[in-house]
């Protein structure tokens, strides 16, 4: 018997990516169909997603209808295959998803949708209607649900009584919780339920989609061990640390990975040339690419070039950047500029102000473009990437690969992945970067003054090169701790079949060290 895997997201590359969590979907479904697990998708039938898959597809969509009535009206389900993979996605076709747009989460004003509740809601429903045999699909053995856009499924699991299909829960962002009035409750699906079983949905007198997912899934995952461990706490918590403190034991810290034949310098479709670890020119091809695509000038290839490619919100600490650009620009009268990105308005208006304060040497392009982010990763000498919380942090991982050095916070998954030269004297052994502490401009200041001090150092910054693009964040050791997971929740035969495909790695014991780790914590 072959295992069945059905991942829930609220968006996978290439048909929808606001951020990182669709590299992550379409990248784990790969390398889990590499281990011979049946992996599948599921995702919202937003109007670009159809569009997307119809047009890369040799063969039209195949509608599959749904034999239950969804809260939010009519729907169906359209199969296809994920372009560019052999994973089978299917996309939730209703009228409300159709209607999104330019940002599948908010409006142009920047605010929420005002039916995300009864959208997100449709596609937990969609969900448990498949896993309850109410298609013409096979049911899964395990629901993988990732983030508050499908954390009502363990929930709908549980109280539709399919407690033989395992459910994970994986918190890629633990900030955003889908929370919604309790009047809801009826246009959500979920009236007639026992009261106790309500009483766990609760939140601030509301309904937390993400907290359903924390108290009903079968193990509750998030994405790297540092952030695992800090969101067992009021800082980082949001108000959801008791929870996830009552349910520790099912916690477990799998770390992302990163697609390395997609961000590959040597073989890198997307950029104007190849290099690697001791032939480095075609970087500096690359960053000439990269300033004539921004129109900085003048085309300098030793230049210093800092890039930004992030979400421009309060979490990327986009205040902060703002805040602290104009004199470290006024500091360094060579760098360059680039940045790309898109957020809240008042975000995007301060970076395009930034452009045209700073004419050839700030450059800013607002949405996201994959060619542009090959680009910046390959061409630019330094990354900034602040956060107040991170998760995992997947953008530092691509611009190492490509020998370019974040200056990042020392949060979450930074803190795992980046190791950082310290802010005095000659880099530590290993460096691949620089973290600073701290949420004002002067310390992002005085991380970047160190960064450049690096650079000026022939020697030191050519060995921090180095160190970075040597670094391996491959998906297959985050696969087989995935697999092991699985395993551990699957219910009968299919814990077998989880069992049999575990590739021969070291990561189950690496995921079991990891849980250890976190009951100690």
């Amino acid at each position: 018997m072959q295992a069945r895997v059905l991942l829930v997201s609220s968006e996978a590359v290439p048909l929808v990516k606001t951020g990182g969590l669709a590299d992550v979907i379409t990248a784990l479904a790969v390398s889990l169909r590499k281990c011979n697990i049946d992996a599948s998708i599921l995702m919202p039938g937003y109007a670009a997603a159809i569009v997307n898959a119809a047009n890369a597809a040799t063969e039209p969509l195949t509608p599959i209808a749904l034999l239950r009535p969804l809260p939010g009206g009519p729907a169906r389900l359209l199969q296809g295959t994920m372009p560019g993979t052999d994973v089978p996605v299917l996309l939730l076709d209703t009228e409300r998803f159709s209607q999104r747009r330019a940002n599948p989460y908010i409006d142009q004003s920047g605010q929420e949708f005002c039916d995300n509740a009864i959208c997100f809601a449709d596609l937990a429903h969609a969900a448990v209607a498949i896993c309850a045999g109410e298609t013409s699909l096979p049911a899964p053995h395990v629901v993988h649900a990732n983030d508050w856009h499908a954390g009502l499924i363990p929930f709908l699991l549980k109280t539709a009584g399919l407690h033989h299909i395992g459910s994970m829960l994986t918190i890629h962002n633990l900030a955003f919780q889908g929370n919604y009035s309790f009047d809801l409750a009826a246009q959500l699906g979920l009236a007639n339920l026992p009261g106790d079983s309500m009483a766990s949905l609760e939140y601030w007198g509301k309904i937390s989609y993400l907290k359903a997912g924390i108290q009903h899934a079968d193990c509750v995952t998030t994405v790297s061990e540092t952030y695992a461990a800090e969101i067992l706490t009021p800082r980082f918590g949001y108000g959801m640390e008791g929870v996830l403190n009552a349910r520790r034991h099912v916690l477990r810290a799998i770390p992302n990975g990163i697609d390395s034949d997609v961000w590959d310098p040597q073989n890198d479709p997307l950029t104007t040339s190849s290099f690697e670890i001791g032939k480095m020119r075609g970087k500096t091809l690359c960053k000439c690419d990269l300033q004539s695509m921004f129109g900085l000038l003048p085309v300098d290839p030793f230049a210093p070039v800092v890039g930004i490619g992030s979400r421009m919100s309060h979490q990327k600490m986009a205040d902060v950047v703002l805040e602290a650009l104009p004199a470290i620009l006024n500091r360094h009268e060579r760098m360059q500029l680039v940045v790309l990105g898109c957020g809240e308005r008042s975000y995007e208006e301060g970076f395009l102000d930034l452009a045209r304060r700073y004419p050839g040497r700030v450059g800013v392009h607002i949405g996201y473009d994959e060619r542009r982010a090959h680009a910046l990763h390959a061409g630019s000498d330094m990354l900034l990437h602040p956060s107040r919380f991170e998760p995992f942090g997947l953008t530092p991982l691509y611009a190492m690969r490509y020998g370019t050095i974040p200056i990042a916070s020392r949060v979450g998954g930074l803190t795992d992945t980046i190791v950082d030269a310290g802010m005095h004297g000659a880099a530590v052994a290993g460096a691949s970067g620089v973290l600073f502490d701290g949420e004002h401009a002067q310390d992002m200041e005085a991380a970047v003054e160190r960064a450049f001090d690096l650079h000026r150092d022939r020697a030191t910054w050519q060995t921090m090169q180095r160190n970075a693009m040597e670094t391996n964040f491959d998906w297959p050791t985050s696969a087989a701790a995935y697999i092991d997971a699985y395993k551990n929740i699957a219910a009968g035969e299919a814990k077998a079949a989880f069992r049999t495909v575990l590739p021969a790695t070291t990561s189950a014991a690496a995921s079991a060290e990891m849980q250890a780790d976190m009951q100690s914590a």
